[in-house]
């Protein structure tokens, strides 16, 4: 099941969302157009390889195109198919225009590429000699449902079967429980299965969902509570 919508209206208008979308979006497009030759040359040059992030003897020869530190952040918005980028992008436009409006634009973004970072951080450090490049805004997308967890657990969210099942609304249910067995469910099938199982790294989503719920106390507006009632 996943998320479509949520019941939970916002004060602003979230620019910075819908800029984060749009630049992963017309990224993916350059990546698309630039052929198969080199989509793949672009996550070599611009994703986060542990051991050129690391700086390790023998990284690997593929060229990078930007200072190692650079390639945390330009990772976040490189996608590696559509349904990819699709999946990203729709739980992004669910949950991140209530984050955005909890702390504002520009705390947002920080909050944003922070949760990203670490994110990288944690799905690299485990593997640094790991040659496999990572990318994708799933690690600073999973600091956002973190921090939509601790701040509007009882918001209602309205969950769908996604294709290539008959696209069909389910029902509403509480974020607490959405977020939860999302976070659950990372934790099992990283356990199970490693956290680079099946190619998805969970090390990422674990690590951004957890900076960001230590980071909203943070980056939150004064006025806006934790736990927030609905």
């Amino acid at each position: 099941m996943i998320p479509v919508h949520d019941d939970n209206p916002t004060r602003i208008t979230p620019w910075v969302t819908w800029a984060l979308i749009g630049a992963c979006v017309l990224v993916f497009l350059w990546q698309w157009s630039s052929g198969e030759a080199w989509f793949g040359a672009i996550v070599a040059g611009l994703g986060a390889t542990p051991e050129v992030i690391f700086g390790r003897d023998g990284a690997s020869d593929e060229p990078v195109w930007v200072a190692p530190w650079a390639t945390v952040f330009t990772s976040m918005f490189l996608h590696g198919s559509l349904a990819h980028l699709f999946g990203n992008m729709l739980f992004l436009w669910v949950f991140g225009n209530n984050i955005e409006d909890a702390m504002g634009h520009g705390r947002f973004i920080v909050f944003y590429l922070t949760c990203g970072a670490i994110a990288v951080f944690a799905q690299a450090l485990p593997e640094p000699s790991s040659a496999v490049p990572m990318v994708g805004a799933s690690g600073a997308i999973s600091g956002v449902l973190g921090a939509y967890l601790l701040l509007y657990p009882k918001a209602r969210v309205l969950l769908a079967l996604p294709p290539p099942l008959i696209f069909f609304t389910i029902g509403w249910v509480r974020a607490v429980w959405v977020l939860a067995a999302w976070f659950i469910g990372q934790v099992a099938m990283g356990w199970f299965s490693g956290m680079s199982g099946g190619g998805v790294a969970l090390g990422a989503h674990i690590g951004g969902f957890v900076a960001g719920m230590l980071l909203i106390p943070l980056f939150k507006a004064r006025h806006v509570p934790l736990w927030r009632s609905h």
